[in-house]
């Protein structure tokens, strides 16, 4: 008899059928937002999971449904997830990694740009109607060649973005928990460690790309951003709660920076509604992943984790390897 799984959010055509080959699947299709009690009702039965970051997976589901055995996560993150929970019900925790690098860096670098020279806010002046003459200041906003890269969060996906930088003749500075080894802070773009308040101070664009923990929460608010220049962006490709919304608005409002672009927020998809008010700030609703091949390629992955899990293996990307499997 097939494993019975439950796929909690809709996804690719050719994943499920994949999954059909090896579990009973049922699936969410009509993409509803389900309640933490939903939640629990059509995970029961189950023995896994494959969800997104938009699933809060809680000690209370591990408890309702004793028969689940793994978790398959897709995404890079996993703060939905309380691990430490699904450790001690002997449940595997796997998420999505590295598929994702370049696409997101990609896409960090659509949001600094498009931050950076006014793209959003001139295009809806243009759109209004408003366009009747040349200014020689319109729209001016800072460079990007020439000026200097903050990153805070130097993993693999920090690193692209870093790379992405040569070709803008750009100096680079990152702070992390720890030093990258000498080569590959050759490789990107002969970054340099410096501590955060440092990076703060210098860099022109600052770039997001830490992990969302307890530790890392609020790590921008308005200390921080008072340390930046008048001049510089913010750009958040990570996860919401790392900066301090309300504050980031205060300093959008007062000219603190110069303007942000954001990917994530805290409480999304409700984000705080005086970022619509405001016009130097590009919002987009958290797709640093979405390309069609990277979207197919983070399915896929959740689902070899899942048959791995499922079969009595270890998932490539197990994130509790401590766990201790049930029969």
């Amino acid at each position: 008899m097939k494993s019975r799984i439950f796929v909690a959010r809709a996804t690719f055509p050719e994943v499920l059928e994949r999954l059909s080959q090896h579990f009973e699947v049922e699936s969410n299709q009509e993409d509803r937002i389900f309640s933490a009690d939903e939640l629990i009702a059509r995970v029961a039965g189950k023995e896994g999971l494959i969800a997104t970051s938009s699933e809060a997976i809680t000690a209370g589901l591990f408890k309702a449904n004793p028969t689940l055995k793994a978790v398959c996560n897709t995404a890079v993150g996993y703060n939905n997830i309380d691990v430490e929970a699904a450790t001690s019900a002997g449940i595997m925790v796997s998420n999505t990694p590295d598929v994702l690098n370049e696409t997101t860096a990609d896409f960090a670098w659509t949001l600094l740009m498009a931050t950076a020279r006014r793209v959003t806010e001139a295009e809806q002046w243009l759109r209004a109607g408003h366009w009747k003459k040349w200014t020689y200041d319109g729209f001016v906003g800072p460079d990007i060649h020439g000026a200097t890269l903050g990153v805070i969060g130097m993993g693999r996906i920090g690193q692209a973005v870093a790379r992405r930088s040569l070709g803008f003749d750009m100096k680079v500075i990152y702070h992390n928990r720890s030093r990258l080894a000498p080569e590959l802070e050759q490789r990107a773009n002969h970054a340099q460690y410096v501590s955060k308040e440092e990076l703060l101070r210098q860099a022109d664009h600052v770039v997001l790309v830490l992990p969302y923990s307890k530790q890392s929460h609020h790590t921008i608010g308005a200390a921080e951003l008072a340390l930046m220049k008048p001049q510089a962006t913010l750009v958040n490709i990570a996860r919401g709660g790392i900066v301090d919304d309300v504050a980031l608005i205060a300093a959008l409002r007062a000219g603190t920076i110069a303007a942000a672009g954001l990917d994530v927020f805290e409480n999304e998809p409700a984000l705080h509604p005086d970022f619509l008010q405001l016009k130097n700030v590009v919002l987009t609703p958290h797709i640093g992943s979405a390309s069609v091949p990277t979207r197919l390629a983070m399915a896929h992955c959740a689902a070899s984790n899942l048959i791995a899990a499922l079969s009595g293996e270890t998932p490539s990307n197990l994130l509790n390897p401590g766990v201790s499997k049930r029969g």
